[in-house]
Formats: C-alpha cells, sequence, structure tokens
C-alpha cells in the first residue's frame, strides 16, 4: 500500500512541478557587424506576467516596442511565452550583455554578450594615387587605416598579388580599449623596372576577411602623363560632379592647376576637383594642368548637363494694322533643345512652334495675349512662359448702350460705347439740328469716360454720354447718331431715345373725380325727391304706401297678407293727399327711378320718424372705375 501511494504522490509533484514557469529558450553570445540586424531569443513556459530584457543591468522596459529606445523592439507571440530582443541597425554602442527576466516568476536568463564587429576603412597610402621615386634612392611607402575598427585591423602589403616582407607595423590608441590609427610602413628601393607598378595596401580583421585595398602606383623620373575623368559625366543641372586629374610623372608632380574655359578655378589645388554642374559646362570644359621639374601636362574634358529651359529673349508687344502680318518671337536655351510653342492667353489651341510665330492678315479679333512657352527640362526644372500683346489697329467699333426712357421735359442721358486702336480723334454726338463733341451746347452736354474692362472688346474702349436737359417732343422722334474716328477709318451707331408718358396716372385721377362728379348728382337728386315725398300726406286708408323695412329687403307676402299682418310685420305707413297716386294692392310699392334703371333707387321710411325720407342706394355703375 505505501508504494502505490508514493507513486501517486510522485506524478502529483511532478504535475505540480511542470506548471512552474521556466525558460523554454535562453539567449546565447551574438557576433554581428555594425550596421547589421541583432536577435536575442528567450521563450517561457507557463509564464504570463511582466518579461522585459537589462542592457548591462539597466532595464529596457516591458512594453514590446521599447519607448525610448528607436532601435530596439520585442517580438514573439507573447501568448505562446516569445519575447524576442532585436536591434536593427547594430551600433557600436549596442556591445553589452543582455539578460532576459519574468520579473513577476524572479527568473532571469543567462546573461548573452554581444559583439559588434566594426570592419575598417580603405586605408590611405600617403602620397598616392601615383607615388614617384627616383631609380635606385631607398624610400619608404606609409599606409594607414584610420577609425574605429573593430578588432584592430591588419595592413599587408602586395604586388601583383603577392604579399611583399620588409614591413614594420605599429598602431596609435586614442584611449583604453580603442584604436585610433593604424599603420604600416614599406621600405624598399626602387628599381628602373618599378616604373608603372602597382602596389596595394590591404586593410582586413575579422569583421572583414577579404580587407579593402587601397592602391598606388610607382611612378620614376619622366615627365607628368596626366588623365582627367569626370562623374559623372551625363549629369543634371544642379547635381554635383566630381573631376579626378590622375599624372605619372618623373620626377614627382609638383603642382596642379584648375582652369574652366580657360580661366583659372581660384582656391581649386590637388587631383580632385567637386563643383555643382551649370548650364556653363556644357560650353566651358574643365582642364587640369601637372606639372614637375622634367615638364607639365594638360589635360581637359566638358561636361554634358542637361538643364532646363532658360528664356533669352522675350517676345516683344506688336503694333500693326489690320490685314497686316504679325510677327512674335523667343528664344530658350537648354539641353537637350526645348520644344517651344505658341499659345493665346486663355487659350489651348497651339499655334505654332519653335521661336517664331507668324499671324497672317490680322483682323480685330486678333487682339490679345500671346504666349510663348517652354516646357521643363528632364530634371523638372526651368521652363516656362512669356507673353506678349498683340494691338490690331482698325477703325473704331461703335455700339449703342441702354438708355433710360425720358419724360417731356425732364432730363435725358444716351450713351455708347467705342472700341478704337490707335485711339480715336474724337467722339462726336450729332442730331437733326446740332452735333457736340465735348463740353456743353444749349440743353446738351458730353462726356466721356474709359470703359472698365468688364466691357471687354478689342483695344481700349470709352464710353460717351450725351446729357440731355429739358427734352422736347423732337427729341424722342429724330434719332441721334454716336461716331468716332481714327486714321484707319470712322465707326458709329444710331441711338434713339424712348418716352416715358404720365397717360395712366391722368387717367386714374380723371376717372376717379368723374366717379365723384356723378354720385354727387346722384345724391343730390334723390335727396330733392325725398324731400318732396316728405311734404305729402295721406288721409285714407287705401292710399297708404307701405314701403318696405330696409331690414328685410323686399317683401315676399303677396299683397293681401301685406295689409292684414301685424303690425310689427308691416312697414312704415306713408300718407299723401295725391289723387293720381294710384297703387296696385297685389304688387309692392317701387318708387319710380328718375334715372331708368341706371341706379336703382327705393325709399325706406323708418320706424321712428315718418316725416324723413331714406334712400337706399345701389349703384349700378359696372365700369366706371375700370380706368384703362
Amino acid at each position: 500500500m505505501l508504494v502505490p501511494a508514493l507513486l501517486v504522490l510522485f506524478s502529483c509533484l511532478k504535475g505540480h512541478a511542470g506548471l512552474l514557469p521556466h525558460f523554454l529558450q535562453q539567449p546565447a553570445d551574438l557576433v554581428v557587424l555594425l550596421g547589421d540586424e541583432a536577435r536575442l531569443p528567450c521563450a517561457l513556459d507557463a509564464y504570463s506576467g511582466l518579461v522585459q530584457w537589462t542592457k548591462d543591468g539597466l532595464a529596457l522596459g516591458g512594453e514590446r516596442d521599447l519607448p525610448g529606445w528607436s532601435r530596439y523592439w520585442i517580438s514573439g507571440d507573447a501568448a505562446s511565452g516569445q519575447h524576442n530582443l532585436h536591434i536593427r541597425p547594430v551600433e557600436l554602442e549596442d556591445q553589452a550583455s543582455y539578460e532576459c527576466q519574468a520579473t513577476q516568476a524572479g527568473l532571469r536568463s543567462r546573461p548573452a554578450r554581444l559583439h559588434v564587429l566594426v570592419p575598417p576603412k580603405a586605408p590611405q597610402v600617403l602620397g598616392g594615387p601615383s607615388v614617384s621615386l627616383v631609380a635606385g634612392v631607398p624610400a619608404n611607402l606609409t599606409c594607414r587605416s584610420h577609425g574605429n575598427a573593430h578588432p584592430t585591423p591588419e595592413l599587408l602589403w602586395f604586388r601583383d598579388g603577392v604579399r611583399l616582407d620588409g614591413t614594420t607595423f605599429h598602431q596609435t590608441l586614442l584611449k583604453e580599449g580603442t584604436t585610433g590609427s593604424v599603420e604600416s610602413v614599406l621600405s624598399l628601393t626602387p628599381s628602373s623596372h618599378d616604373d608603372g607598378a602597382t602596389l596595394v595596401c590591404r586593410a582586413r580583421s575579422q569583421a572583414l576577411p577579404a580587407g579593402k585595398d587601397t592602391a598606388i602606383t610607382l611612378s620614376l623620373q619622366y615627365p607628368p602623363v596626366v588623365t582627367l575623368s569626370a562623374e559623372p559625366q551625363t549629369v543634371q543641372e544642379g547635381e554635383k560632379v566630381t573631376f579626378l586629374c590622375q599624372a605619372t610623372a618623373q620626377p614627382p608632380v609638383t603642382g596642379y592647376r584648375w582652369a574652366k574655359g580657360g580661366s583659372p578655378v581660384l582656391g581649386a589645388r590637388g587631383p580632385m576637383l567637386e563643383v555643382v554642374a551649370d548650364a556653363s559646362f556644357l560650353t566651358s570644359p574643365v582642364s587640369c594642368e601637372v606639372s614637375n621639374a622634367v615638364g607639365s601636362a594638360n589635360c581637359s574634358t566638358a561636361l554634358d548637363v542637361q538643364f532646363g529651359p532658360i528664356l533669352l529673349a522675350k517676345p516683344e508687344p506688336m503694333s500693326v494694322d489690320v490685314g497686316e502680318d504679325a510677327f512674335f518671337s523667343c528664344a530658350w536655351r537648354g539641353n537637350p533643345l526645348p520644344r517651344v510653342t505658341w499659345t493665346r492667353r486663355g487659350g489651348v489651341q497651339v499655334l505654332g512652334s519653335g521661336p517664331t510665330l507668324r499671324l497672317r492678315s490680322v483682323g480685330p479679333e486678333d487682339s490679345g495675349d500671346y504666349v510663348c512657352r517652354a516646357e521643363p527640362g528632364l530634371s523638372g526644372l526651368g521652363g516656362g512662359a512669356a507673353e506678349a500683346r498683340l494691338t490690331v489697329n482698325a477703325p473704331p467699333v461703335v455700339t449703342a448702350l441702354h438708355s433710360a426712357p425720358a419724360l417731356l421735359r425732364g432730363p435725358a442721358r444716351l450713351q455708347c460705347l467705342v472700341f478704337a486702336s490707335p485711339a480715336p480723334e474724337a467722339v462726336v454726338w450729332s442730331w437733326d439740328d446740332g452735333f457736340l463733341a465735348k463740353r456743353s451746347w444749349g440743353r446738351f452736354l458730353v462726356e466721356t469716360v474709359p470703359a472698365p474692362d468688364s466691357y471687354g472688346g478689342q483695344g481700349p474702349g470709352l464710353i460717351s454720354v450725351l446729357h440731355i436737359s429739358g427734352t422736347q417732343e423732337s427729341d424722342f422722334s429724330q434719332g441721334f447718331n454716336c461716331s468716332a474716328r481714327n486714321r484707319l477709318g470712322e465707326g458709329g451707331t444710331r441711338v434713339s431715345l424712348g418716352r416715358r408718358d404720365l397717360l395712366p396716372t391722368v387717367r386714374i385721377v380723371a376717372g376717379v373725380a368723374s366717379a365723384a362728379m356723378t354720385l354727387l348728382m346722384v345724391l343730390t337728386g334723390v335727396t330733392l325727391c325725398c324731400w318732396r315725398h316728405g311734404k305729402a300726406s295721406f288721409s285714407k286708408q287705401n292710399n297708404l304706401v307701405r314701403i318696405p323695412s330696409s331690414s328685410h329687403g323686399s317683401s315676399s307676402r303677396g299683397p293681401e297678407e301685406e295689409e292684414t299682418g301685424s303690425s310689427e310685420d308691416q312697414g312704415p305707413i306713408v300718407q299723401t293727399d295725391h289723387s293720381d297716386l294710384v297703387l296696385d294692392e297685389e304688387r309692392a310699392l317701387e318708387t319710380k327711378d328718375p334715372t331708368n334703371g341706371y341706379y336703382k333707387v327705393r325709399g325706406v321710411s323708418p320706424r321712428t320718424s315718418p316725416d324723413s325720407c331714406v334712400t337706399s342706394l345701389q349703384l349700378r355703375s359696372a365700369g366706371i372705375f375700370n380706368l384703362p
């Protein structure tokens, strides 16, 4: 029984131990080249807490993108326990000891050392690339390697692929642990067979096993032989160009002289010249002259500089008479030769190409601005447009402008628009019995002002205004002529003066007055009629006249009902002694209309006063107020 129990306990302890956080993968020492990417792996199992990396004991942080460390980040699936540290690009300062830590579990990986290899730069041979030697005279050739190469590079000498012996080597340290400069000296005694020989100084290390070479050429006593090159030979305007002047001489070169287009380049010394290319290098070659004790040699080269169009000559404004030909010309310079086109300002139609534009038999409609345009070069620089105005001289063009109608004996204003080139000598207004060009005369005044640009037209515009004070009947019937003249002819137009009448207002006033007079006459006649009836009296019952109440309009009862009805339903009774007044009892009494129906008049006696006469009028003048 004890053995099975122990086995169960061991199984439980083993399963419980398997759940404890632990490393699946830990970082190891790593060697990387400067500028490459470094990856330090870290994998954990049974852990979901904070994971962080340290660099020489300094915590980098627990976030995946490691803020504050722009070249550092953590990759991998965090849920799966992947926490790999990446560094890119690696720099010399990244050489350190790194640890992966699971802080909440108290786990730390083994330290991993990151070694950064810095390859050496190309060495420099003093006096190179061409070293002048005197045959039979011992000489030393010095090769140096500068920079922070790590590990320290080794300097070796080779000739035709064979390593040379007889060198001494020493290095200079700037501070402990870093290399400042490494130097190797080759001692040799050249012979005439060494003229033109090539020697190579190679700097190599673990970071760059193949090494970097610098070659020199030995030259013995003879006049300089010069080669001049430009890099690049074909260049866009604004780019840098490096000229390299190489020479072998015997005895050695004593000096370099640079020139451009035959003029010395001030401040230029040595075998290299760096310039910023422009259009002038296309026609002004660069030359390098090398001298030694024996003599000198010169070499020159021209650059193929591509540059955008440059305006050399703008088109000039033209003024020609109608029917003649107009010519414009402009000049552009560029490499390659720019394409020049001509258009009219505001238009897209190409009128011509090349440096010259010819317009045949121009008319007034050809006036305007013409644009000479060159497209930018391959570099996108240069190019542009230049424009010039064409003025076509023609007889004036005169147009009548709208003029407001005027009242008789009131002020009036007539206008005309004049376009002319050359400008008109005068703008003249004329009519049946007079003419006027400026100032005033009698009832007339002429005023001329420049036309606004909104009117458009060909050539400068003028607006001439004829003011008339106190218009007369003849002003509306006769026409006014606006004309202008220049040296090429005359133009004109007829302007009429419209009339604005007061007749509608007069008709309205007359109609209202007529209606008022008619109404007054009717009221007067009715009043007299009522007054005459008021004096009569009726003593007999059969002479009673019942006038229907105005509040009920005309009665709808029969004759008998009107006589026998109740007193409150009967109208007022008027007595009269006229024997000739006979009333028909079978119809209602209607007062005779003295206007024969033009106005319908009905007499109504109010209940309160039998002696008064109230007249109710219905005006049936349907059209008296309908004034035309």
